[in-house]
């Protein structure tokens, strides 16, 4: 009996989240080598799928960088990053885009599987994602910028209740198709959607101010404060365009970014519908 009433009272406990959230957009974007794990994944989507269903309306922006650079060693063609930026000519372009469309389907199955309402939505489709070439002190190829976002179509679905499922590509308006990173994405795409939060799926358990250190997990900063941790060397390497990329989406409009560890089981629910949440909450 007290297990059932503990279970009442954790439903208790979320409907707060659940008046404020409904039908409130939140983009989530996930990606990395968490992506390939079968079963972190499924309970990710399963999460999503249980979103979707209390009302509240997810996008989710995937990545596909692990999968991309197996394909590309399986190929025998060589990889080069300039600043974390993937050079991508139109032989890696091709297989960007075949890796991220297979990466695609298989998450739209997957959503289905467990009773989502989905739409896949490729960013170099119906003007989805309009892109600049990004401009680098190497020529990065067919890597771009988010120049703007059209959100018509992604509101269409979102409005019939379905999870929108966006592939990070985009085209120019020389024609051209671009990679684009996807946490720029995500944050973009949450930006224009006036998004009420902006969710980042890692394989780490948020900002850590020592990482050999676990009481030094940071579980609220401000813009500021990012700014300071990043001129510390607090914050460096990968975690860096994450945390641009929430900063980025709250100078837009965005309410709340987080970034939290897909790892641990219900972490989305965990974040959303928890007093306390599990990652690291940036904020105006």
């Amino acid at each position: 009996m007290e297990n059932i009433i503990k279970k009442a009272e954790i439903l208790i406990e979320a409907l707060p989240y659940i008046k404020a959230f409904h039908k409130k957009i939140t983009v989530i974007k996930y990606g990395g080598s968490i992506l390939g794990d079968d079963k972190i994944r499924l309970g990710v989507l399963e999460d999503i799928v249980f979103l979707s269903y209390m009302g509240i309306r997810p996008v989710l922006v995937h990545g596909g960088g692990p999968n991309i650079s197996e394909k590309m060693k399986t190929s025998g063609k060589k990889t080069d990053f300039v600043e974390g930026m993937r050079v991508t000519d139109a032989e890696t372009l091709k297989i960007v885009e075949e890796e991220l469309v297979t990466l695609n389907e298989r998450i739209v199955r997957e959503l289905k599987k467990l009773g989502g309402k989905v739409k896949s939505l490729n960013g170099k489709d119906n003007n989805l994602i309009q892109v600049e070439k990004k401009i680098a002190e190497v020529d990065l190829g067919f890597v771009g910028d988010v120049a703007g976002v059209e959100t018509s179509l992604i509101l269409k679905e979102l409005n019939r209740d379905a999870i929108c499922v966006i592939c990070p590509m985009g085209k120019g308006k020389d024609g051209a198709v671009y990679n684009i990173n996807a946490d720029e994405v995500a944050s973009n795409v949450a930006a224009a959607l006036c998004a009420e939060k902006l969710v980042l799926l890692t394989n780490v358990k948020g900002i850590m101010r020592n990482p050999d250190e676990s009481d030094s997990f940071m579980a609220t900063l401000t813009e500021q404060e990012i700014e300071a941790l990043i001129k510390d060397k607090v914050i460096e390497a990968g975690m860096i365009p994450k945390v641009k990329a929430c900063v980025l989406a709250l100078e837009k409009g965005v309410k709340k970014t987080h970034i939290i560890d897909a790892r641990i089981p219900h972490a989305l629910l965990l974040e959303i519908f928890t007093d306390e949440g599990i990652g690291t909450e940036i904020i105006k």
